[in-house]
Order: structure tokens, then C-alpha cells, then sequence
């Protein structure tokens, strides 16, 4: 297994298929993806996790975190999740955060996420906000 920096273009085809398979490409790419940091996992070569992280004055956001389908479940994008959180640590980030399914916060909260008091409704998906304090309290 292996985890590196990518280009925004190497995440879009498993953006859309794992979250968007209903919507063209176009759908998943975002304006600020030539400002964000993309991370890959790949093994064996092959493309299994992306996430894509941007940084807003002390604070990192990511974005479009997704694991191929049949790899779900196997830690792959927990480890994916982990390096970025240590990344935004080690950059002096005093939070990470993201706009969460509501189907995936268990996922989050597990690795220490807490829901803010944000929630929304895109295309027909409820979201909540959650966020990870970095700062040693």
C-alpha cells in the first residue's frame, strides 16, 4: 500500500463512480481543485482512495473522499483519512473537518469526528458537518 500526492484529474473517475454514478463527470469536479492537495492509496498499483484537502486560514476541509465499492470496509480509507489528518497536524492545522453523509458519520466519529450543529440536504442527501479539534487539549 502506498499513499501520495495526485492530480485533481486522477481523482475525478472514482469520485463519480463511487459518489456520483448517476451524474456525469463534470459533476464531481470542483473549481478548487487546482488549489486543494489530492491524496491517493493505491495498491498494487491500483487506485483504491481519494480525498482531497484544502485549507481555509487554521483549518483543513476535505472533500470527496471515496473508496472503491468493493474495498469498502477493509481500512483502506481509514488509512487514507489518517495520513491526511497528520498531514493538517504536522501543517499547524488547528481542525479538519468535512460535509458528511449522514449514512457515513459512524465512519467518522469512530476516528474521533464530532457533528457540528450544520446539516443540509444536497440532491436528495442529508449532510451534517463534522469536525476533528488537532490541538492537544
Amino acid at each position: 500500500m502506498e499513499i501520495r500526492i495526485i492530480k485533481p484529474e486522477q481523482t475525478w473517475e472514482l469520485r463519480q463512480t463511487v459518489m456520483w454514478p448517476d451524474k456525469e463527470i463534470a459533476y464531481v469536479k470542483l473549481p478548487d481543485d487546482p488549489m486543494g492537495i489530492h491524496y491517493g492509496l493505491f495498491e498494487n498499483g491500483q487506485l483504491i482512495s481519494v480525498v482531497s484537502a484544502f485549507a481555509y486560514e487554521q483549518e483543513i476541509q476535505f472533500r470527496k473522499f471515496a473508496t472503491v465499492s468493493n474495498k469498502q470496509g477493509l481500512g483502506y480509507g481509514t488509512q487514507l483519512l489518517q495520513f491526511v489528518i497528520d498531514a493538517a497536524k504536522a501543517s499547524g492545522a488547528k481542525a479538519i473537518w468535512c460535509n458528511a453523509r449522514k449514512s457515513k458519520t459512524a465512519f467518522y466519529r469512530k476516528i474521533g469526528f464530532e457533528e457540528r450543529p450544520i446539516q443540509f440536504k444536497r440532491d436528495g442527501i442529508d449532510y451534517v458537518v463534522m469536525s476533528k479539534n488537532l490541538t492537544s487539549k
